[in-house]
């Protein structure tokens, strides 16, 4: 009695595939290269040789016309730390940087919780109007604040600059935090509360945990804007005991000359605080920002 074979289905190729059954070799585009990486390598030269000339600037002697900065001296560092008053300075910097960062994160928290959680009466043009004070330069709002600075006996102190530069991290902050908060499932929250915690409890055990990649990028934008800021401590300082960075560096420039040795090593000092907090947090500010890109 004859046997029926019956014929083993072939395997399907996988699309791509030349008649021979050898997978095809990806050919590789030159013209990619100069689409991607010429463009990425432009950018990055533009931007990090700046920064090489600060360092150069920094290190090397005075009257030294090396492009590389050999012999490495820190006589800069020492003038700006100790001749110009850098140290005061930074210690102002880092004092209104912190308290501005603290008042910022915990106006905006409650903000933006009270945004994403609650439906009341002119939520939508409460949101319209935050979004419009960003485009409000801060120089026009120089006079109007003087004015009530003075009023307050705040004009020459440290809480003056931590007041402004809250007032104008909070539009964004709060934005920023009630799309957080919104990421966060409310059904989470609910359970908490028919499990007996008050909503104030639940906030805490619950969602604030959750929160804290959000925090940690409205807290870094906070301080970095309340680090760099200009305008505001040179309107509302005189008084040198009293100065931050950026205005103490405007001082290394003279009518007639410039201590560009002094000048690039004070950019070095400002700029390390920051790049070691991108440093610590990137991980979280990349997470939180995405989190926050939810539509509420």
């Amino acid at each position: 009695m004859a046997t029926e074979v019956i014929p083993r289905q072939a395997a399907q190729a996988p699309p791509g595939t030349p008649p021979g059954g050898a997978p095809a070799r990806r050919v590789r585009d030159p013209g990619r290269v100069l689409r991607l990486y010429v463009p990425l390598g432009l950018y990055l030269a533009f931007t990090l040789i700046p920064f090489y000339w600060m360092i150069v600037f920094a290190l090397r002697p005075a009257g030294s016309t090396s492009p590389v900065p050999w012999p490495i001296t820190f006589e800069h560092f020492a003038t700006v730390w100790n001749d110009i008053g850098y140290a005061v300075f930074f210690k102002n910097s880092v004092i209104v940087g912190v308290l501005s960062l603290f008042f910022t994160t915990v106006i905006a928290l409650m903000g933006g919780y009270a945004l994403a959680r609650f439906r009341f009466r002119g939520r939508g043009v409460f949101m319209v109007v935050l979004l419009c004070t960003q485009f409000i330069p801060g120089a026009m709002m120089l006079i109007p604040l003087f004015t009530i600075f003075r009023e307050l006996k705040l004009i020459n102190s440290l809480w003056s600059l931590v007041v402004a530069d809250t007032v104008f991290n909070l539009p964004l902050s709060i934005i920023l935090m009630s799309g957080f908060v919104t990421a966060v499932p409310f059904q989470v929250e609910e359970a908490a509360m028919v499990d007996g915690c008050s909503r104030l409890r639940a906030f805490f055990a619950v969602v604030l945990p959750q929160l804290r990649p959000g925090l940690i990028a409205v807290g870094s934008f906070a301080f970095i804007h309340t680090w760099n800021n200009f305008l505001f401590a040179l309107m509302f300082i005189s008084r040198q005991d009293n100065f931050t960075i950026p205005v103490g560096l405007s001082y290394t420039i003279g009518e007639y000359s410039a201590d560009f040795g002094a000048l690039a090593a004070g950019g070095v000092v400002a700029a390390l605080p920051v790049v070691c907090v991108f440093a610590v947090i990137q991980r979280y500010l990349v997470h939180g920002i995405s989190a926050g890109a939810v539509k509420g």
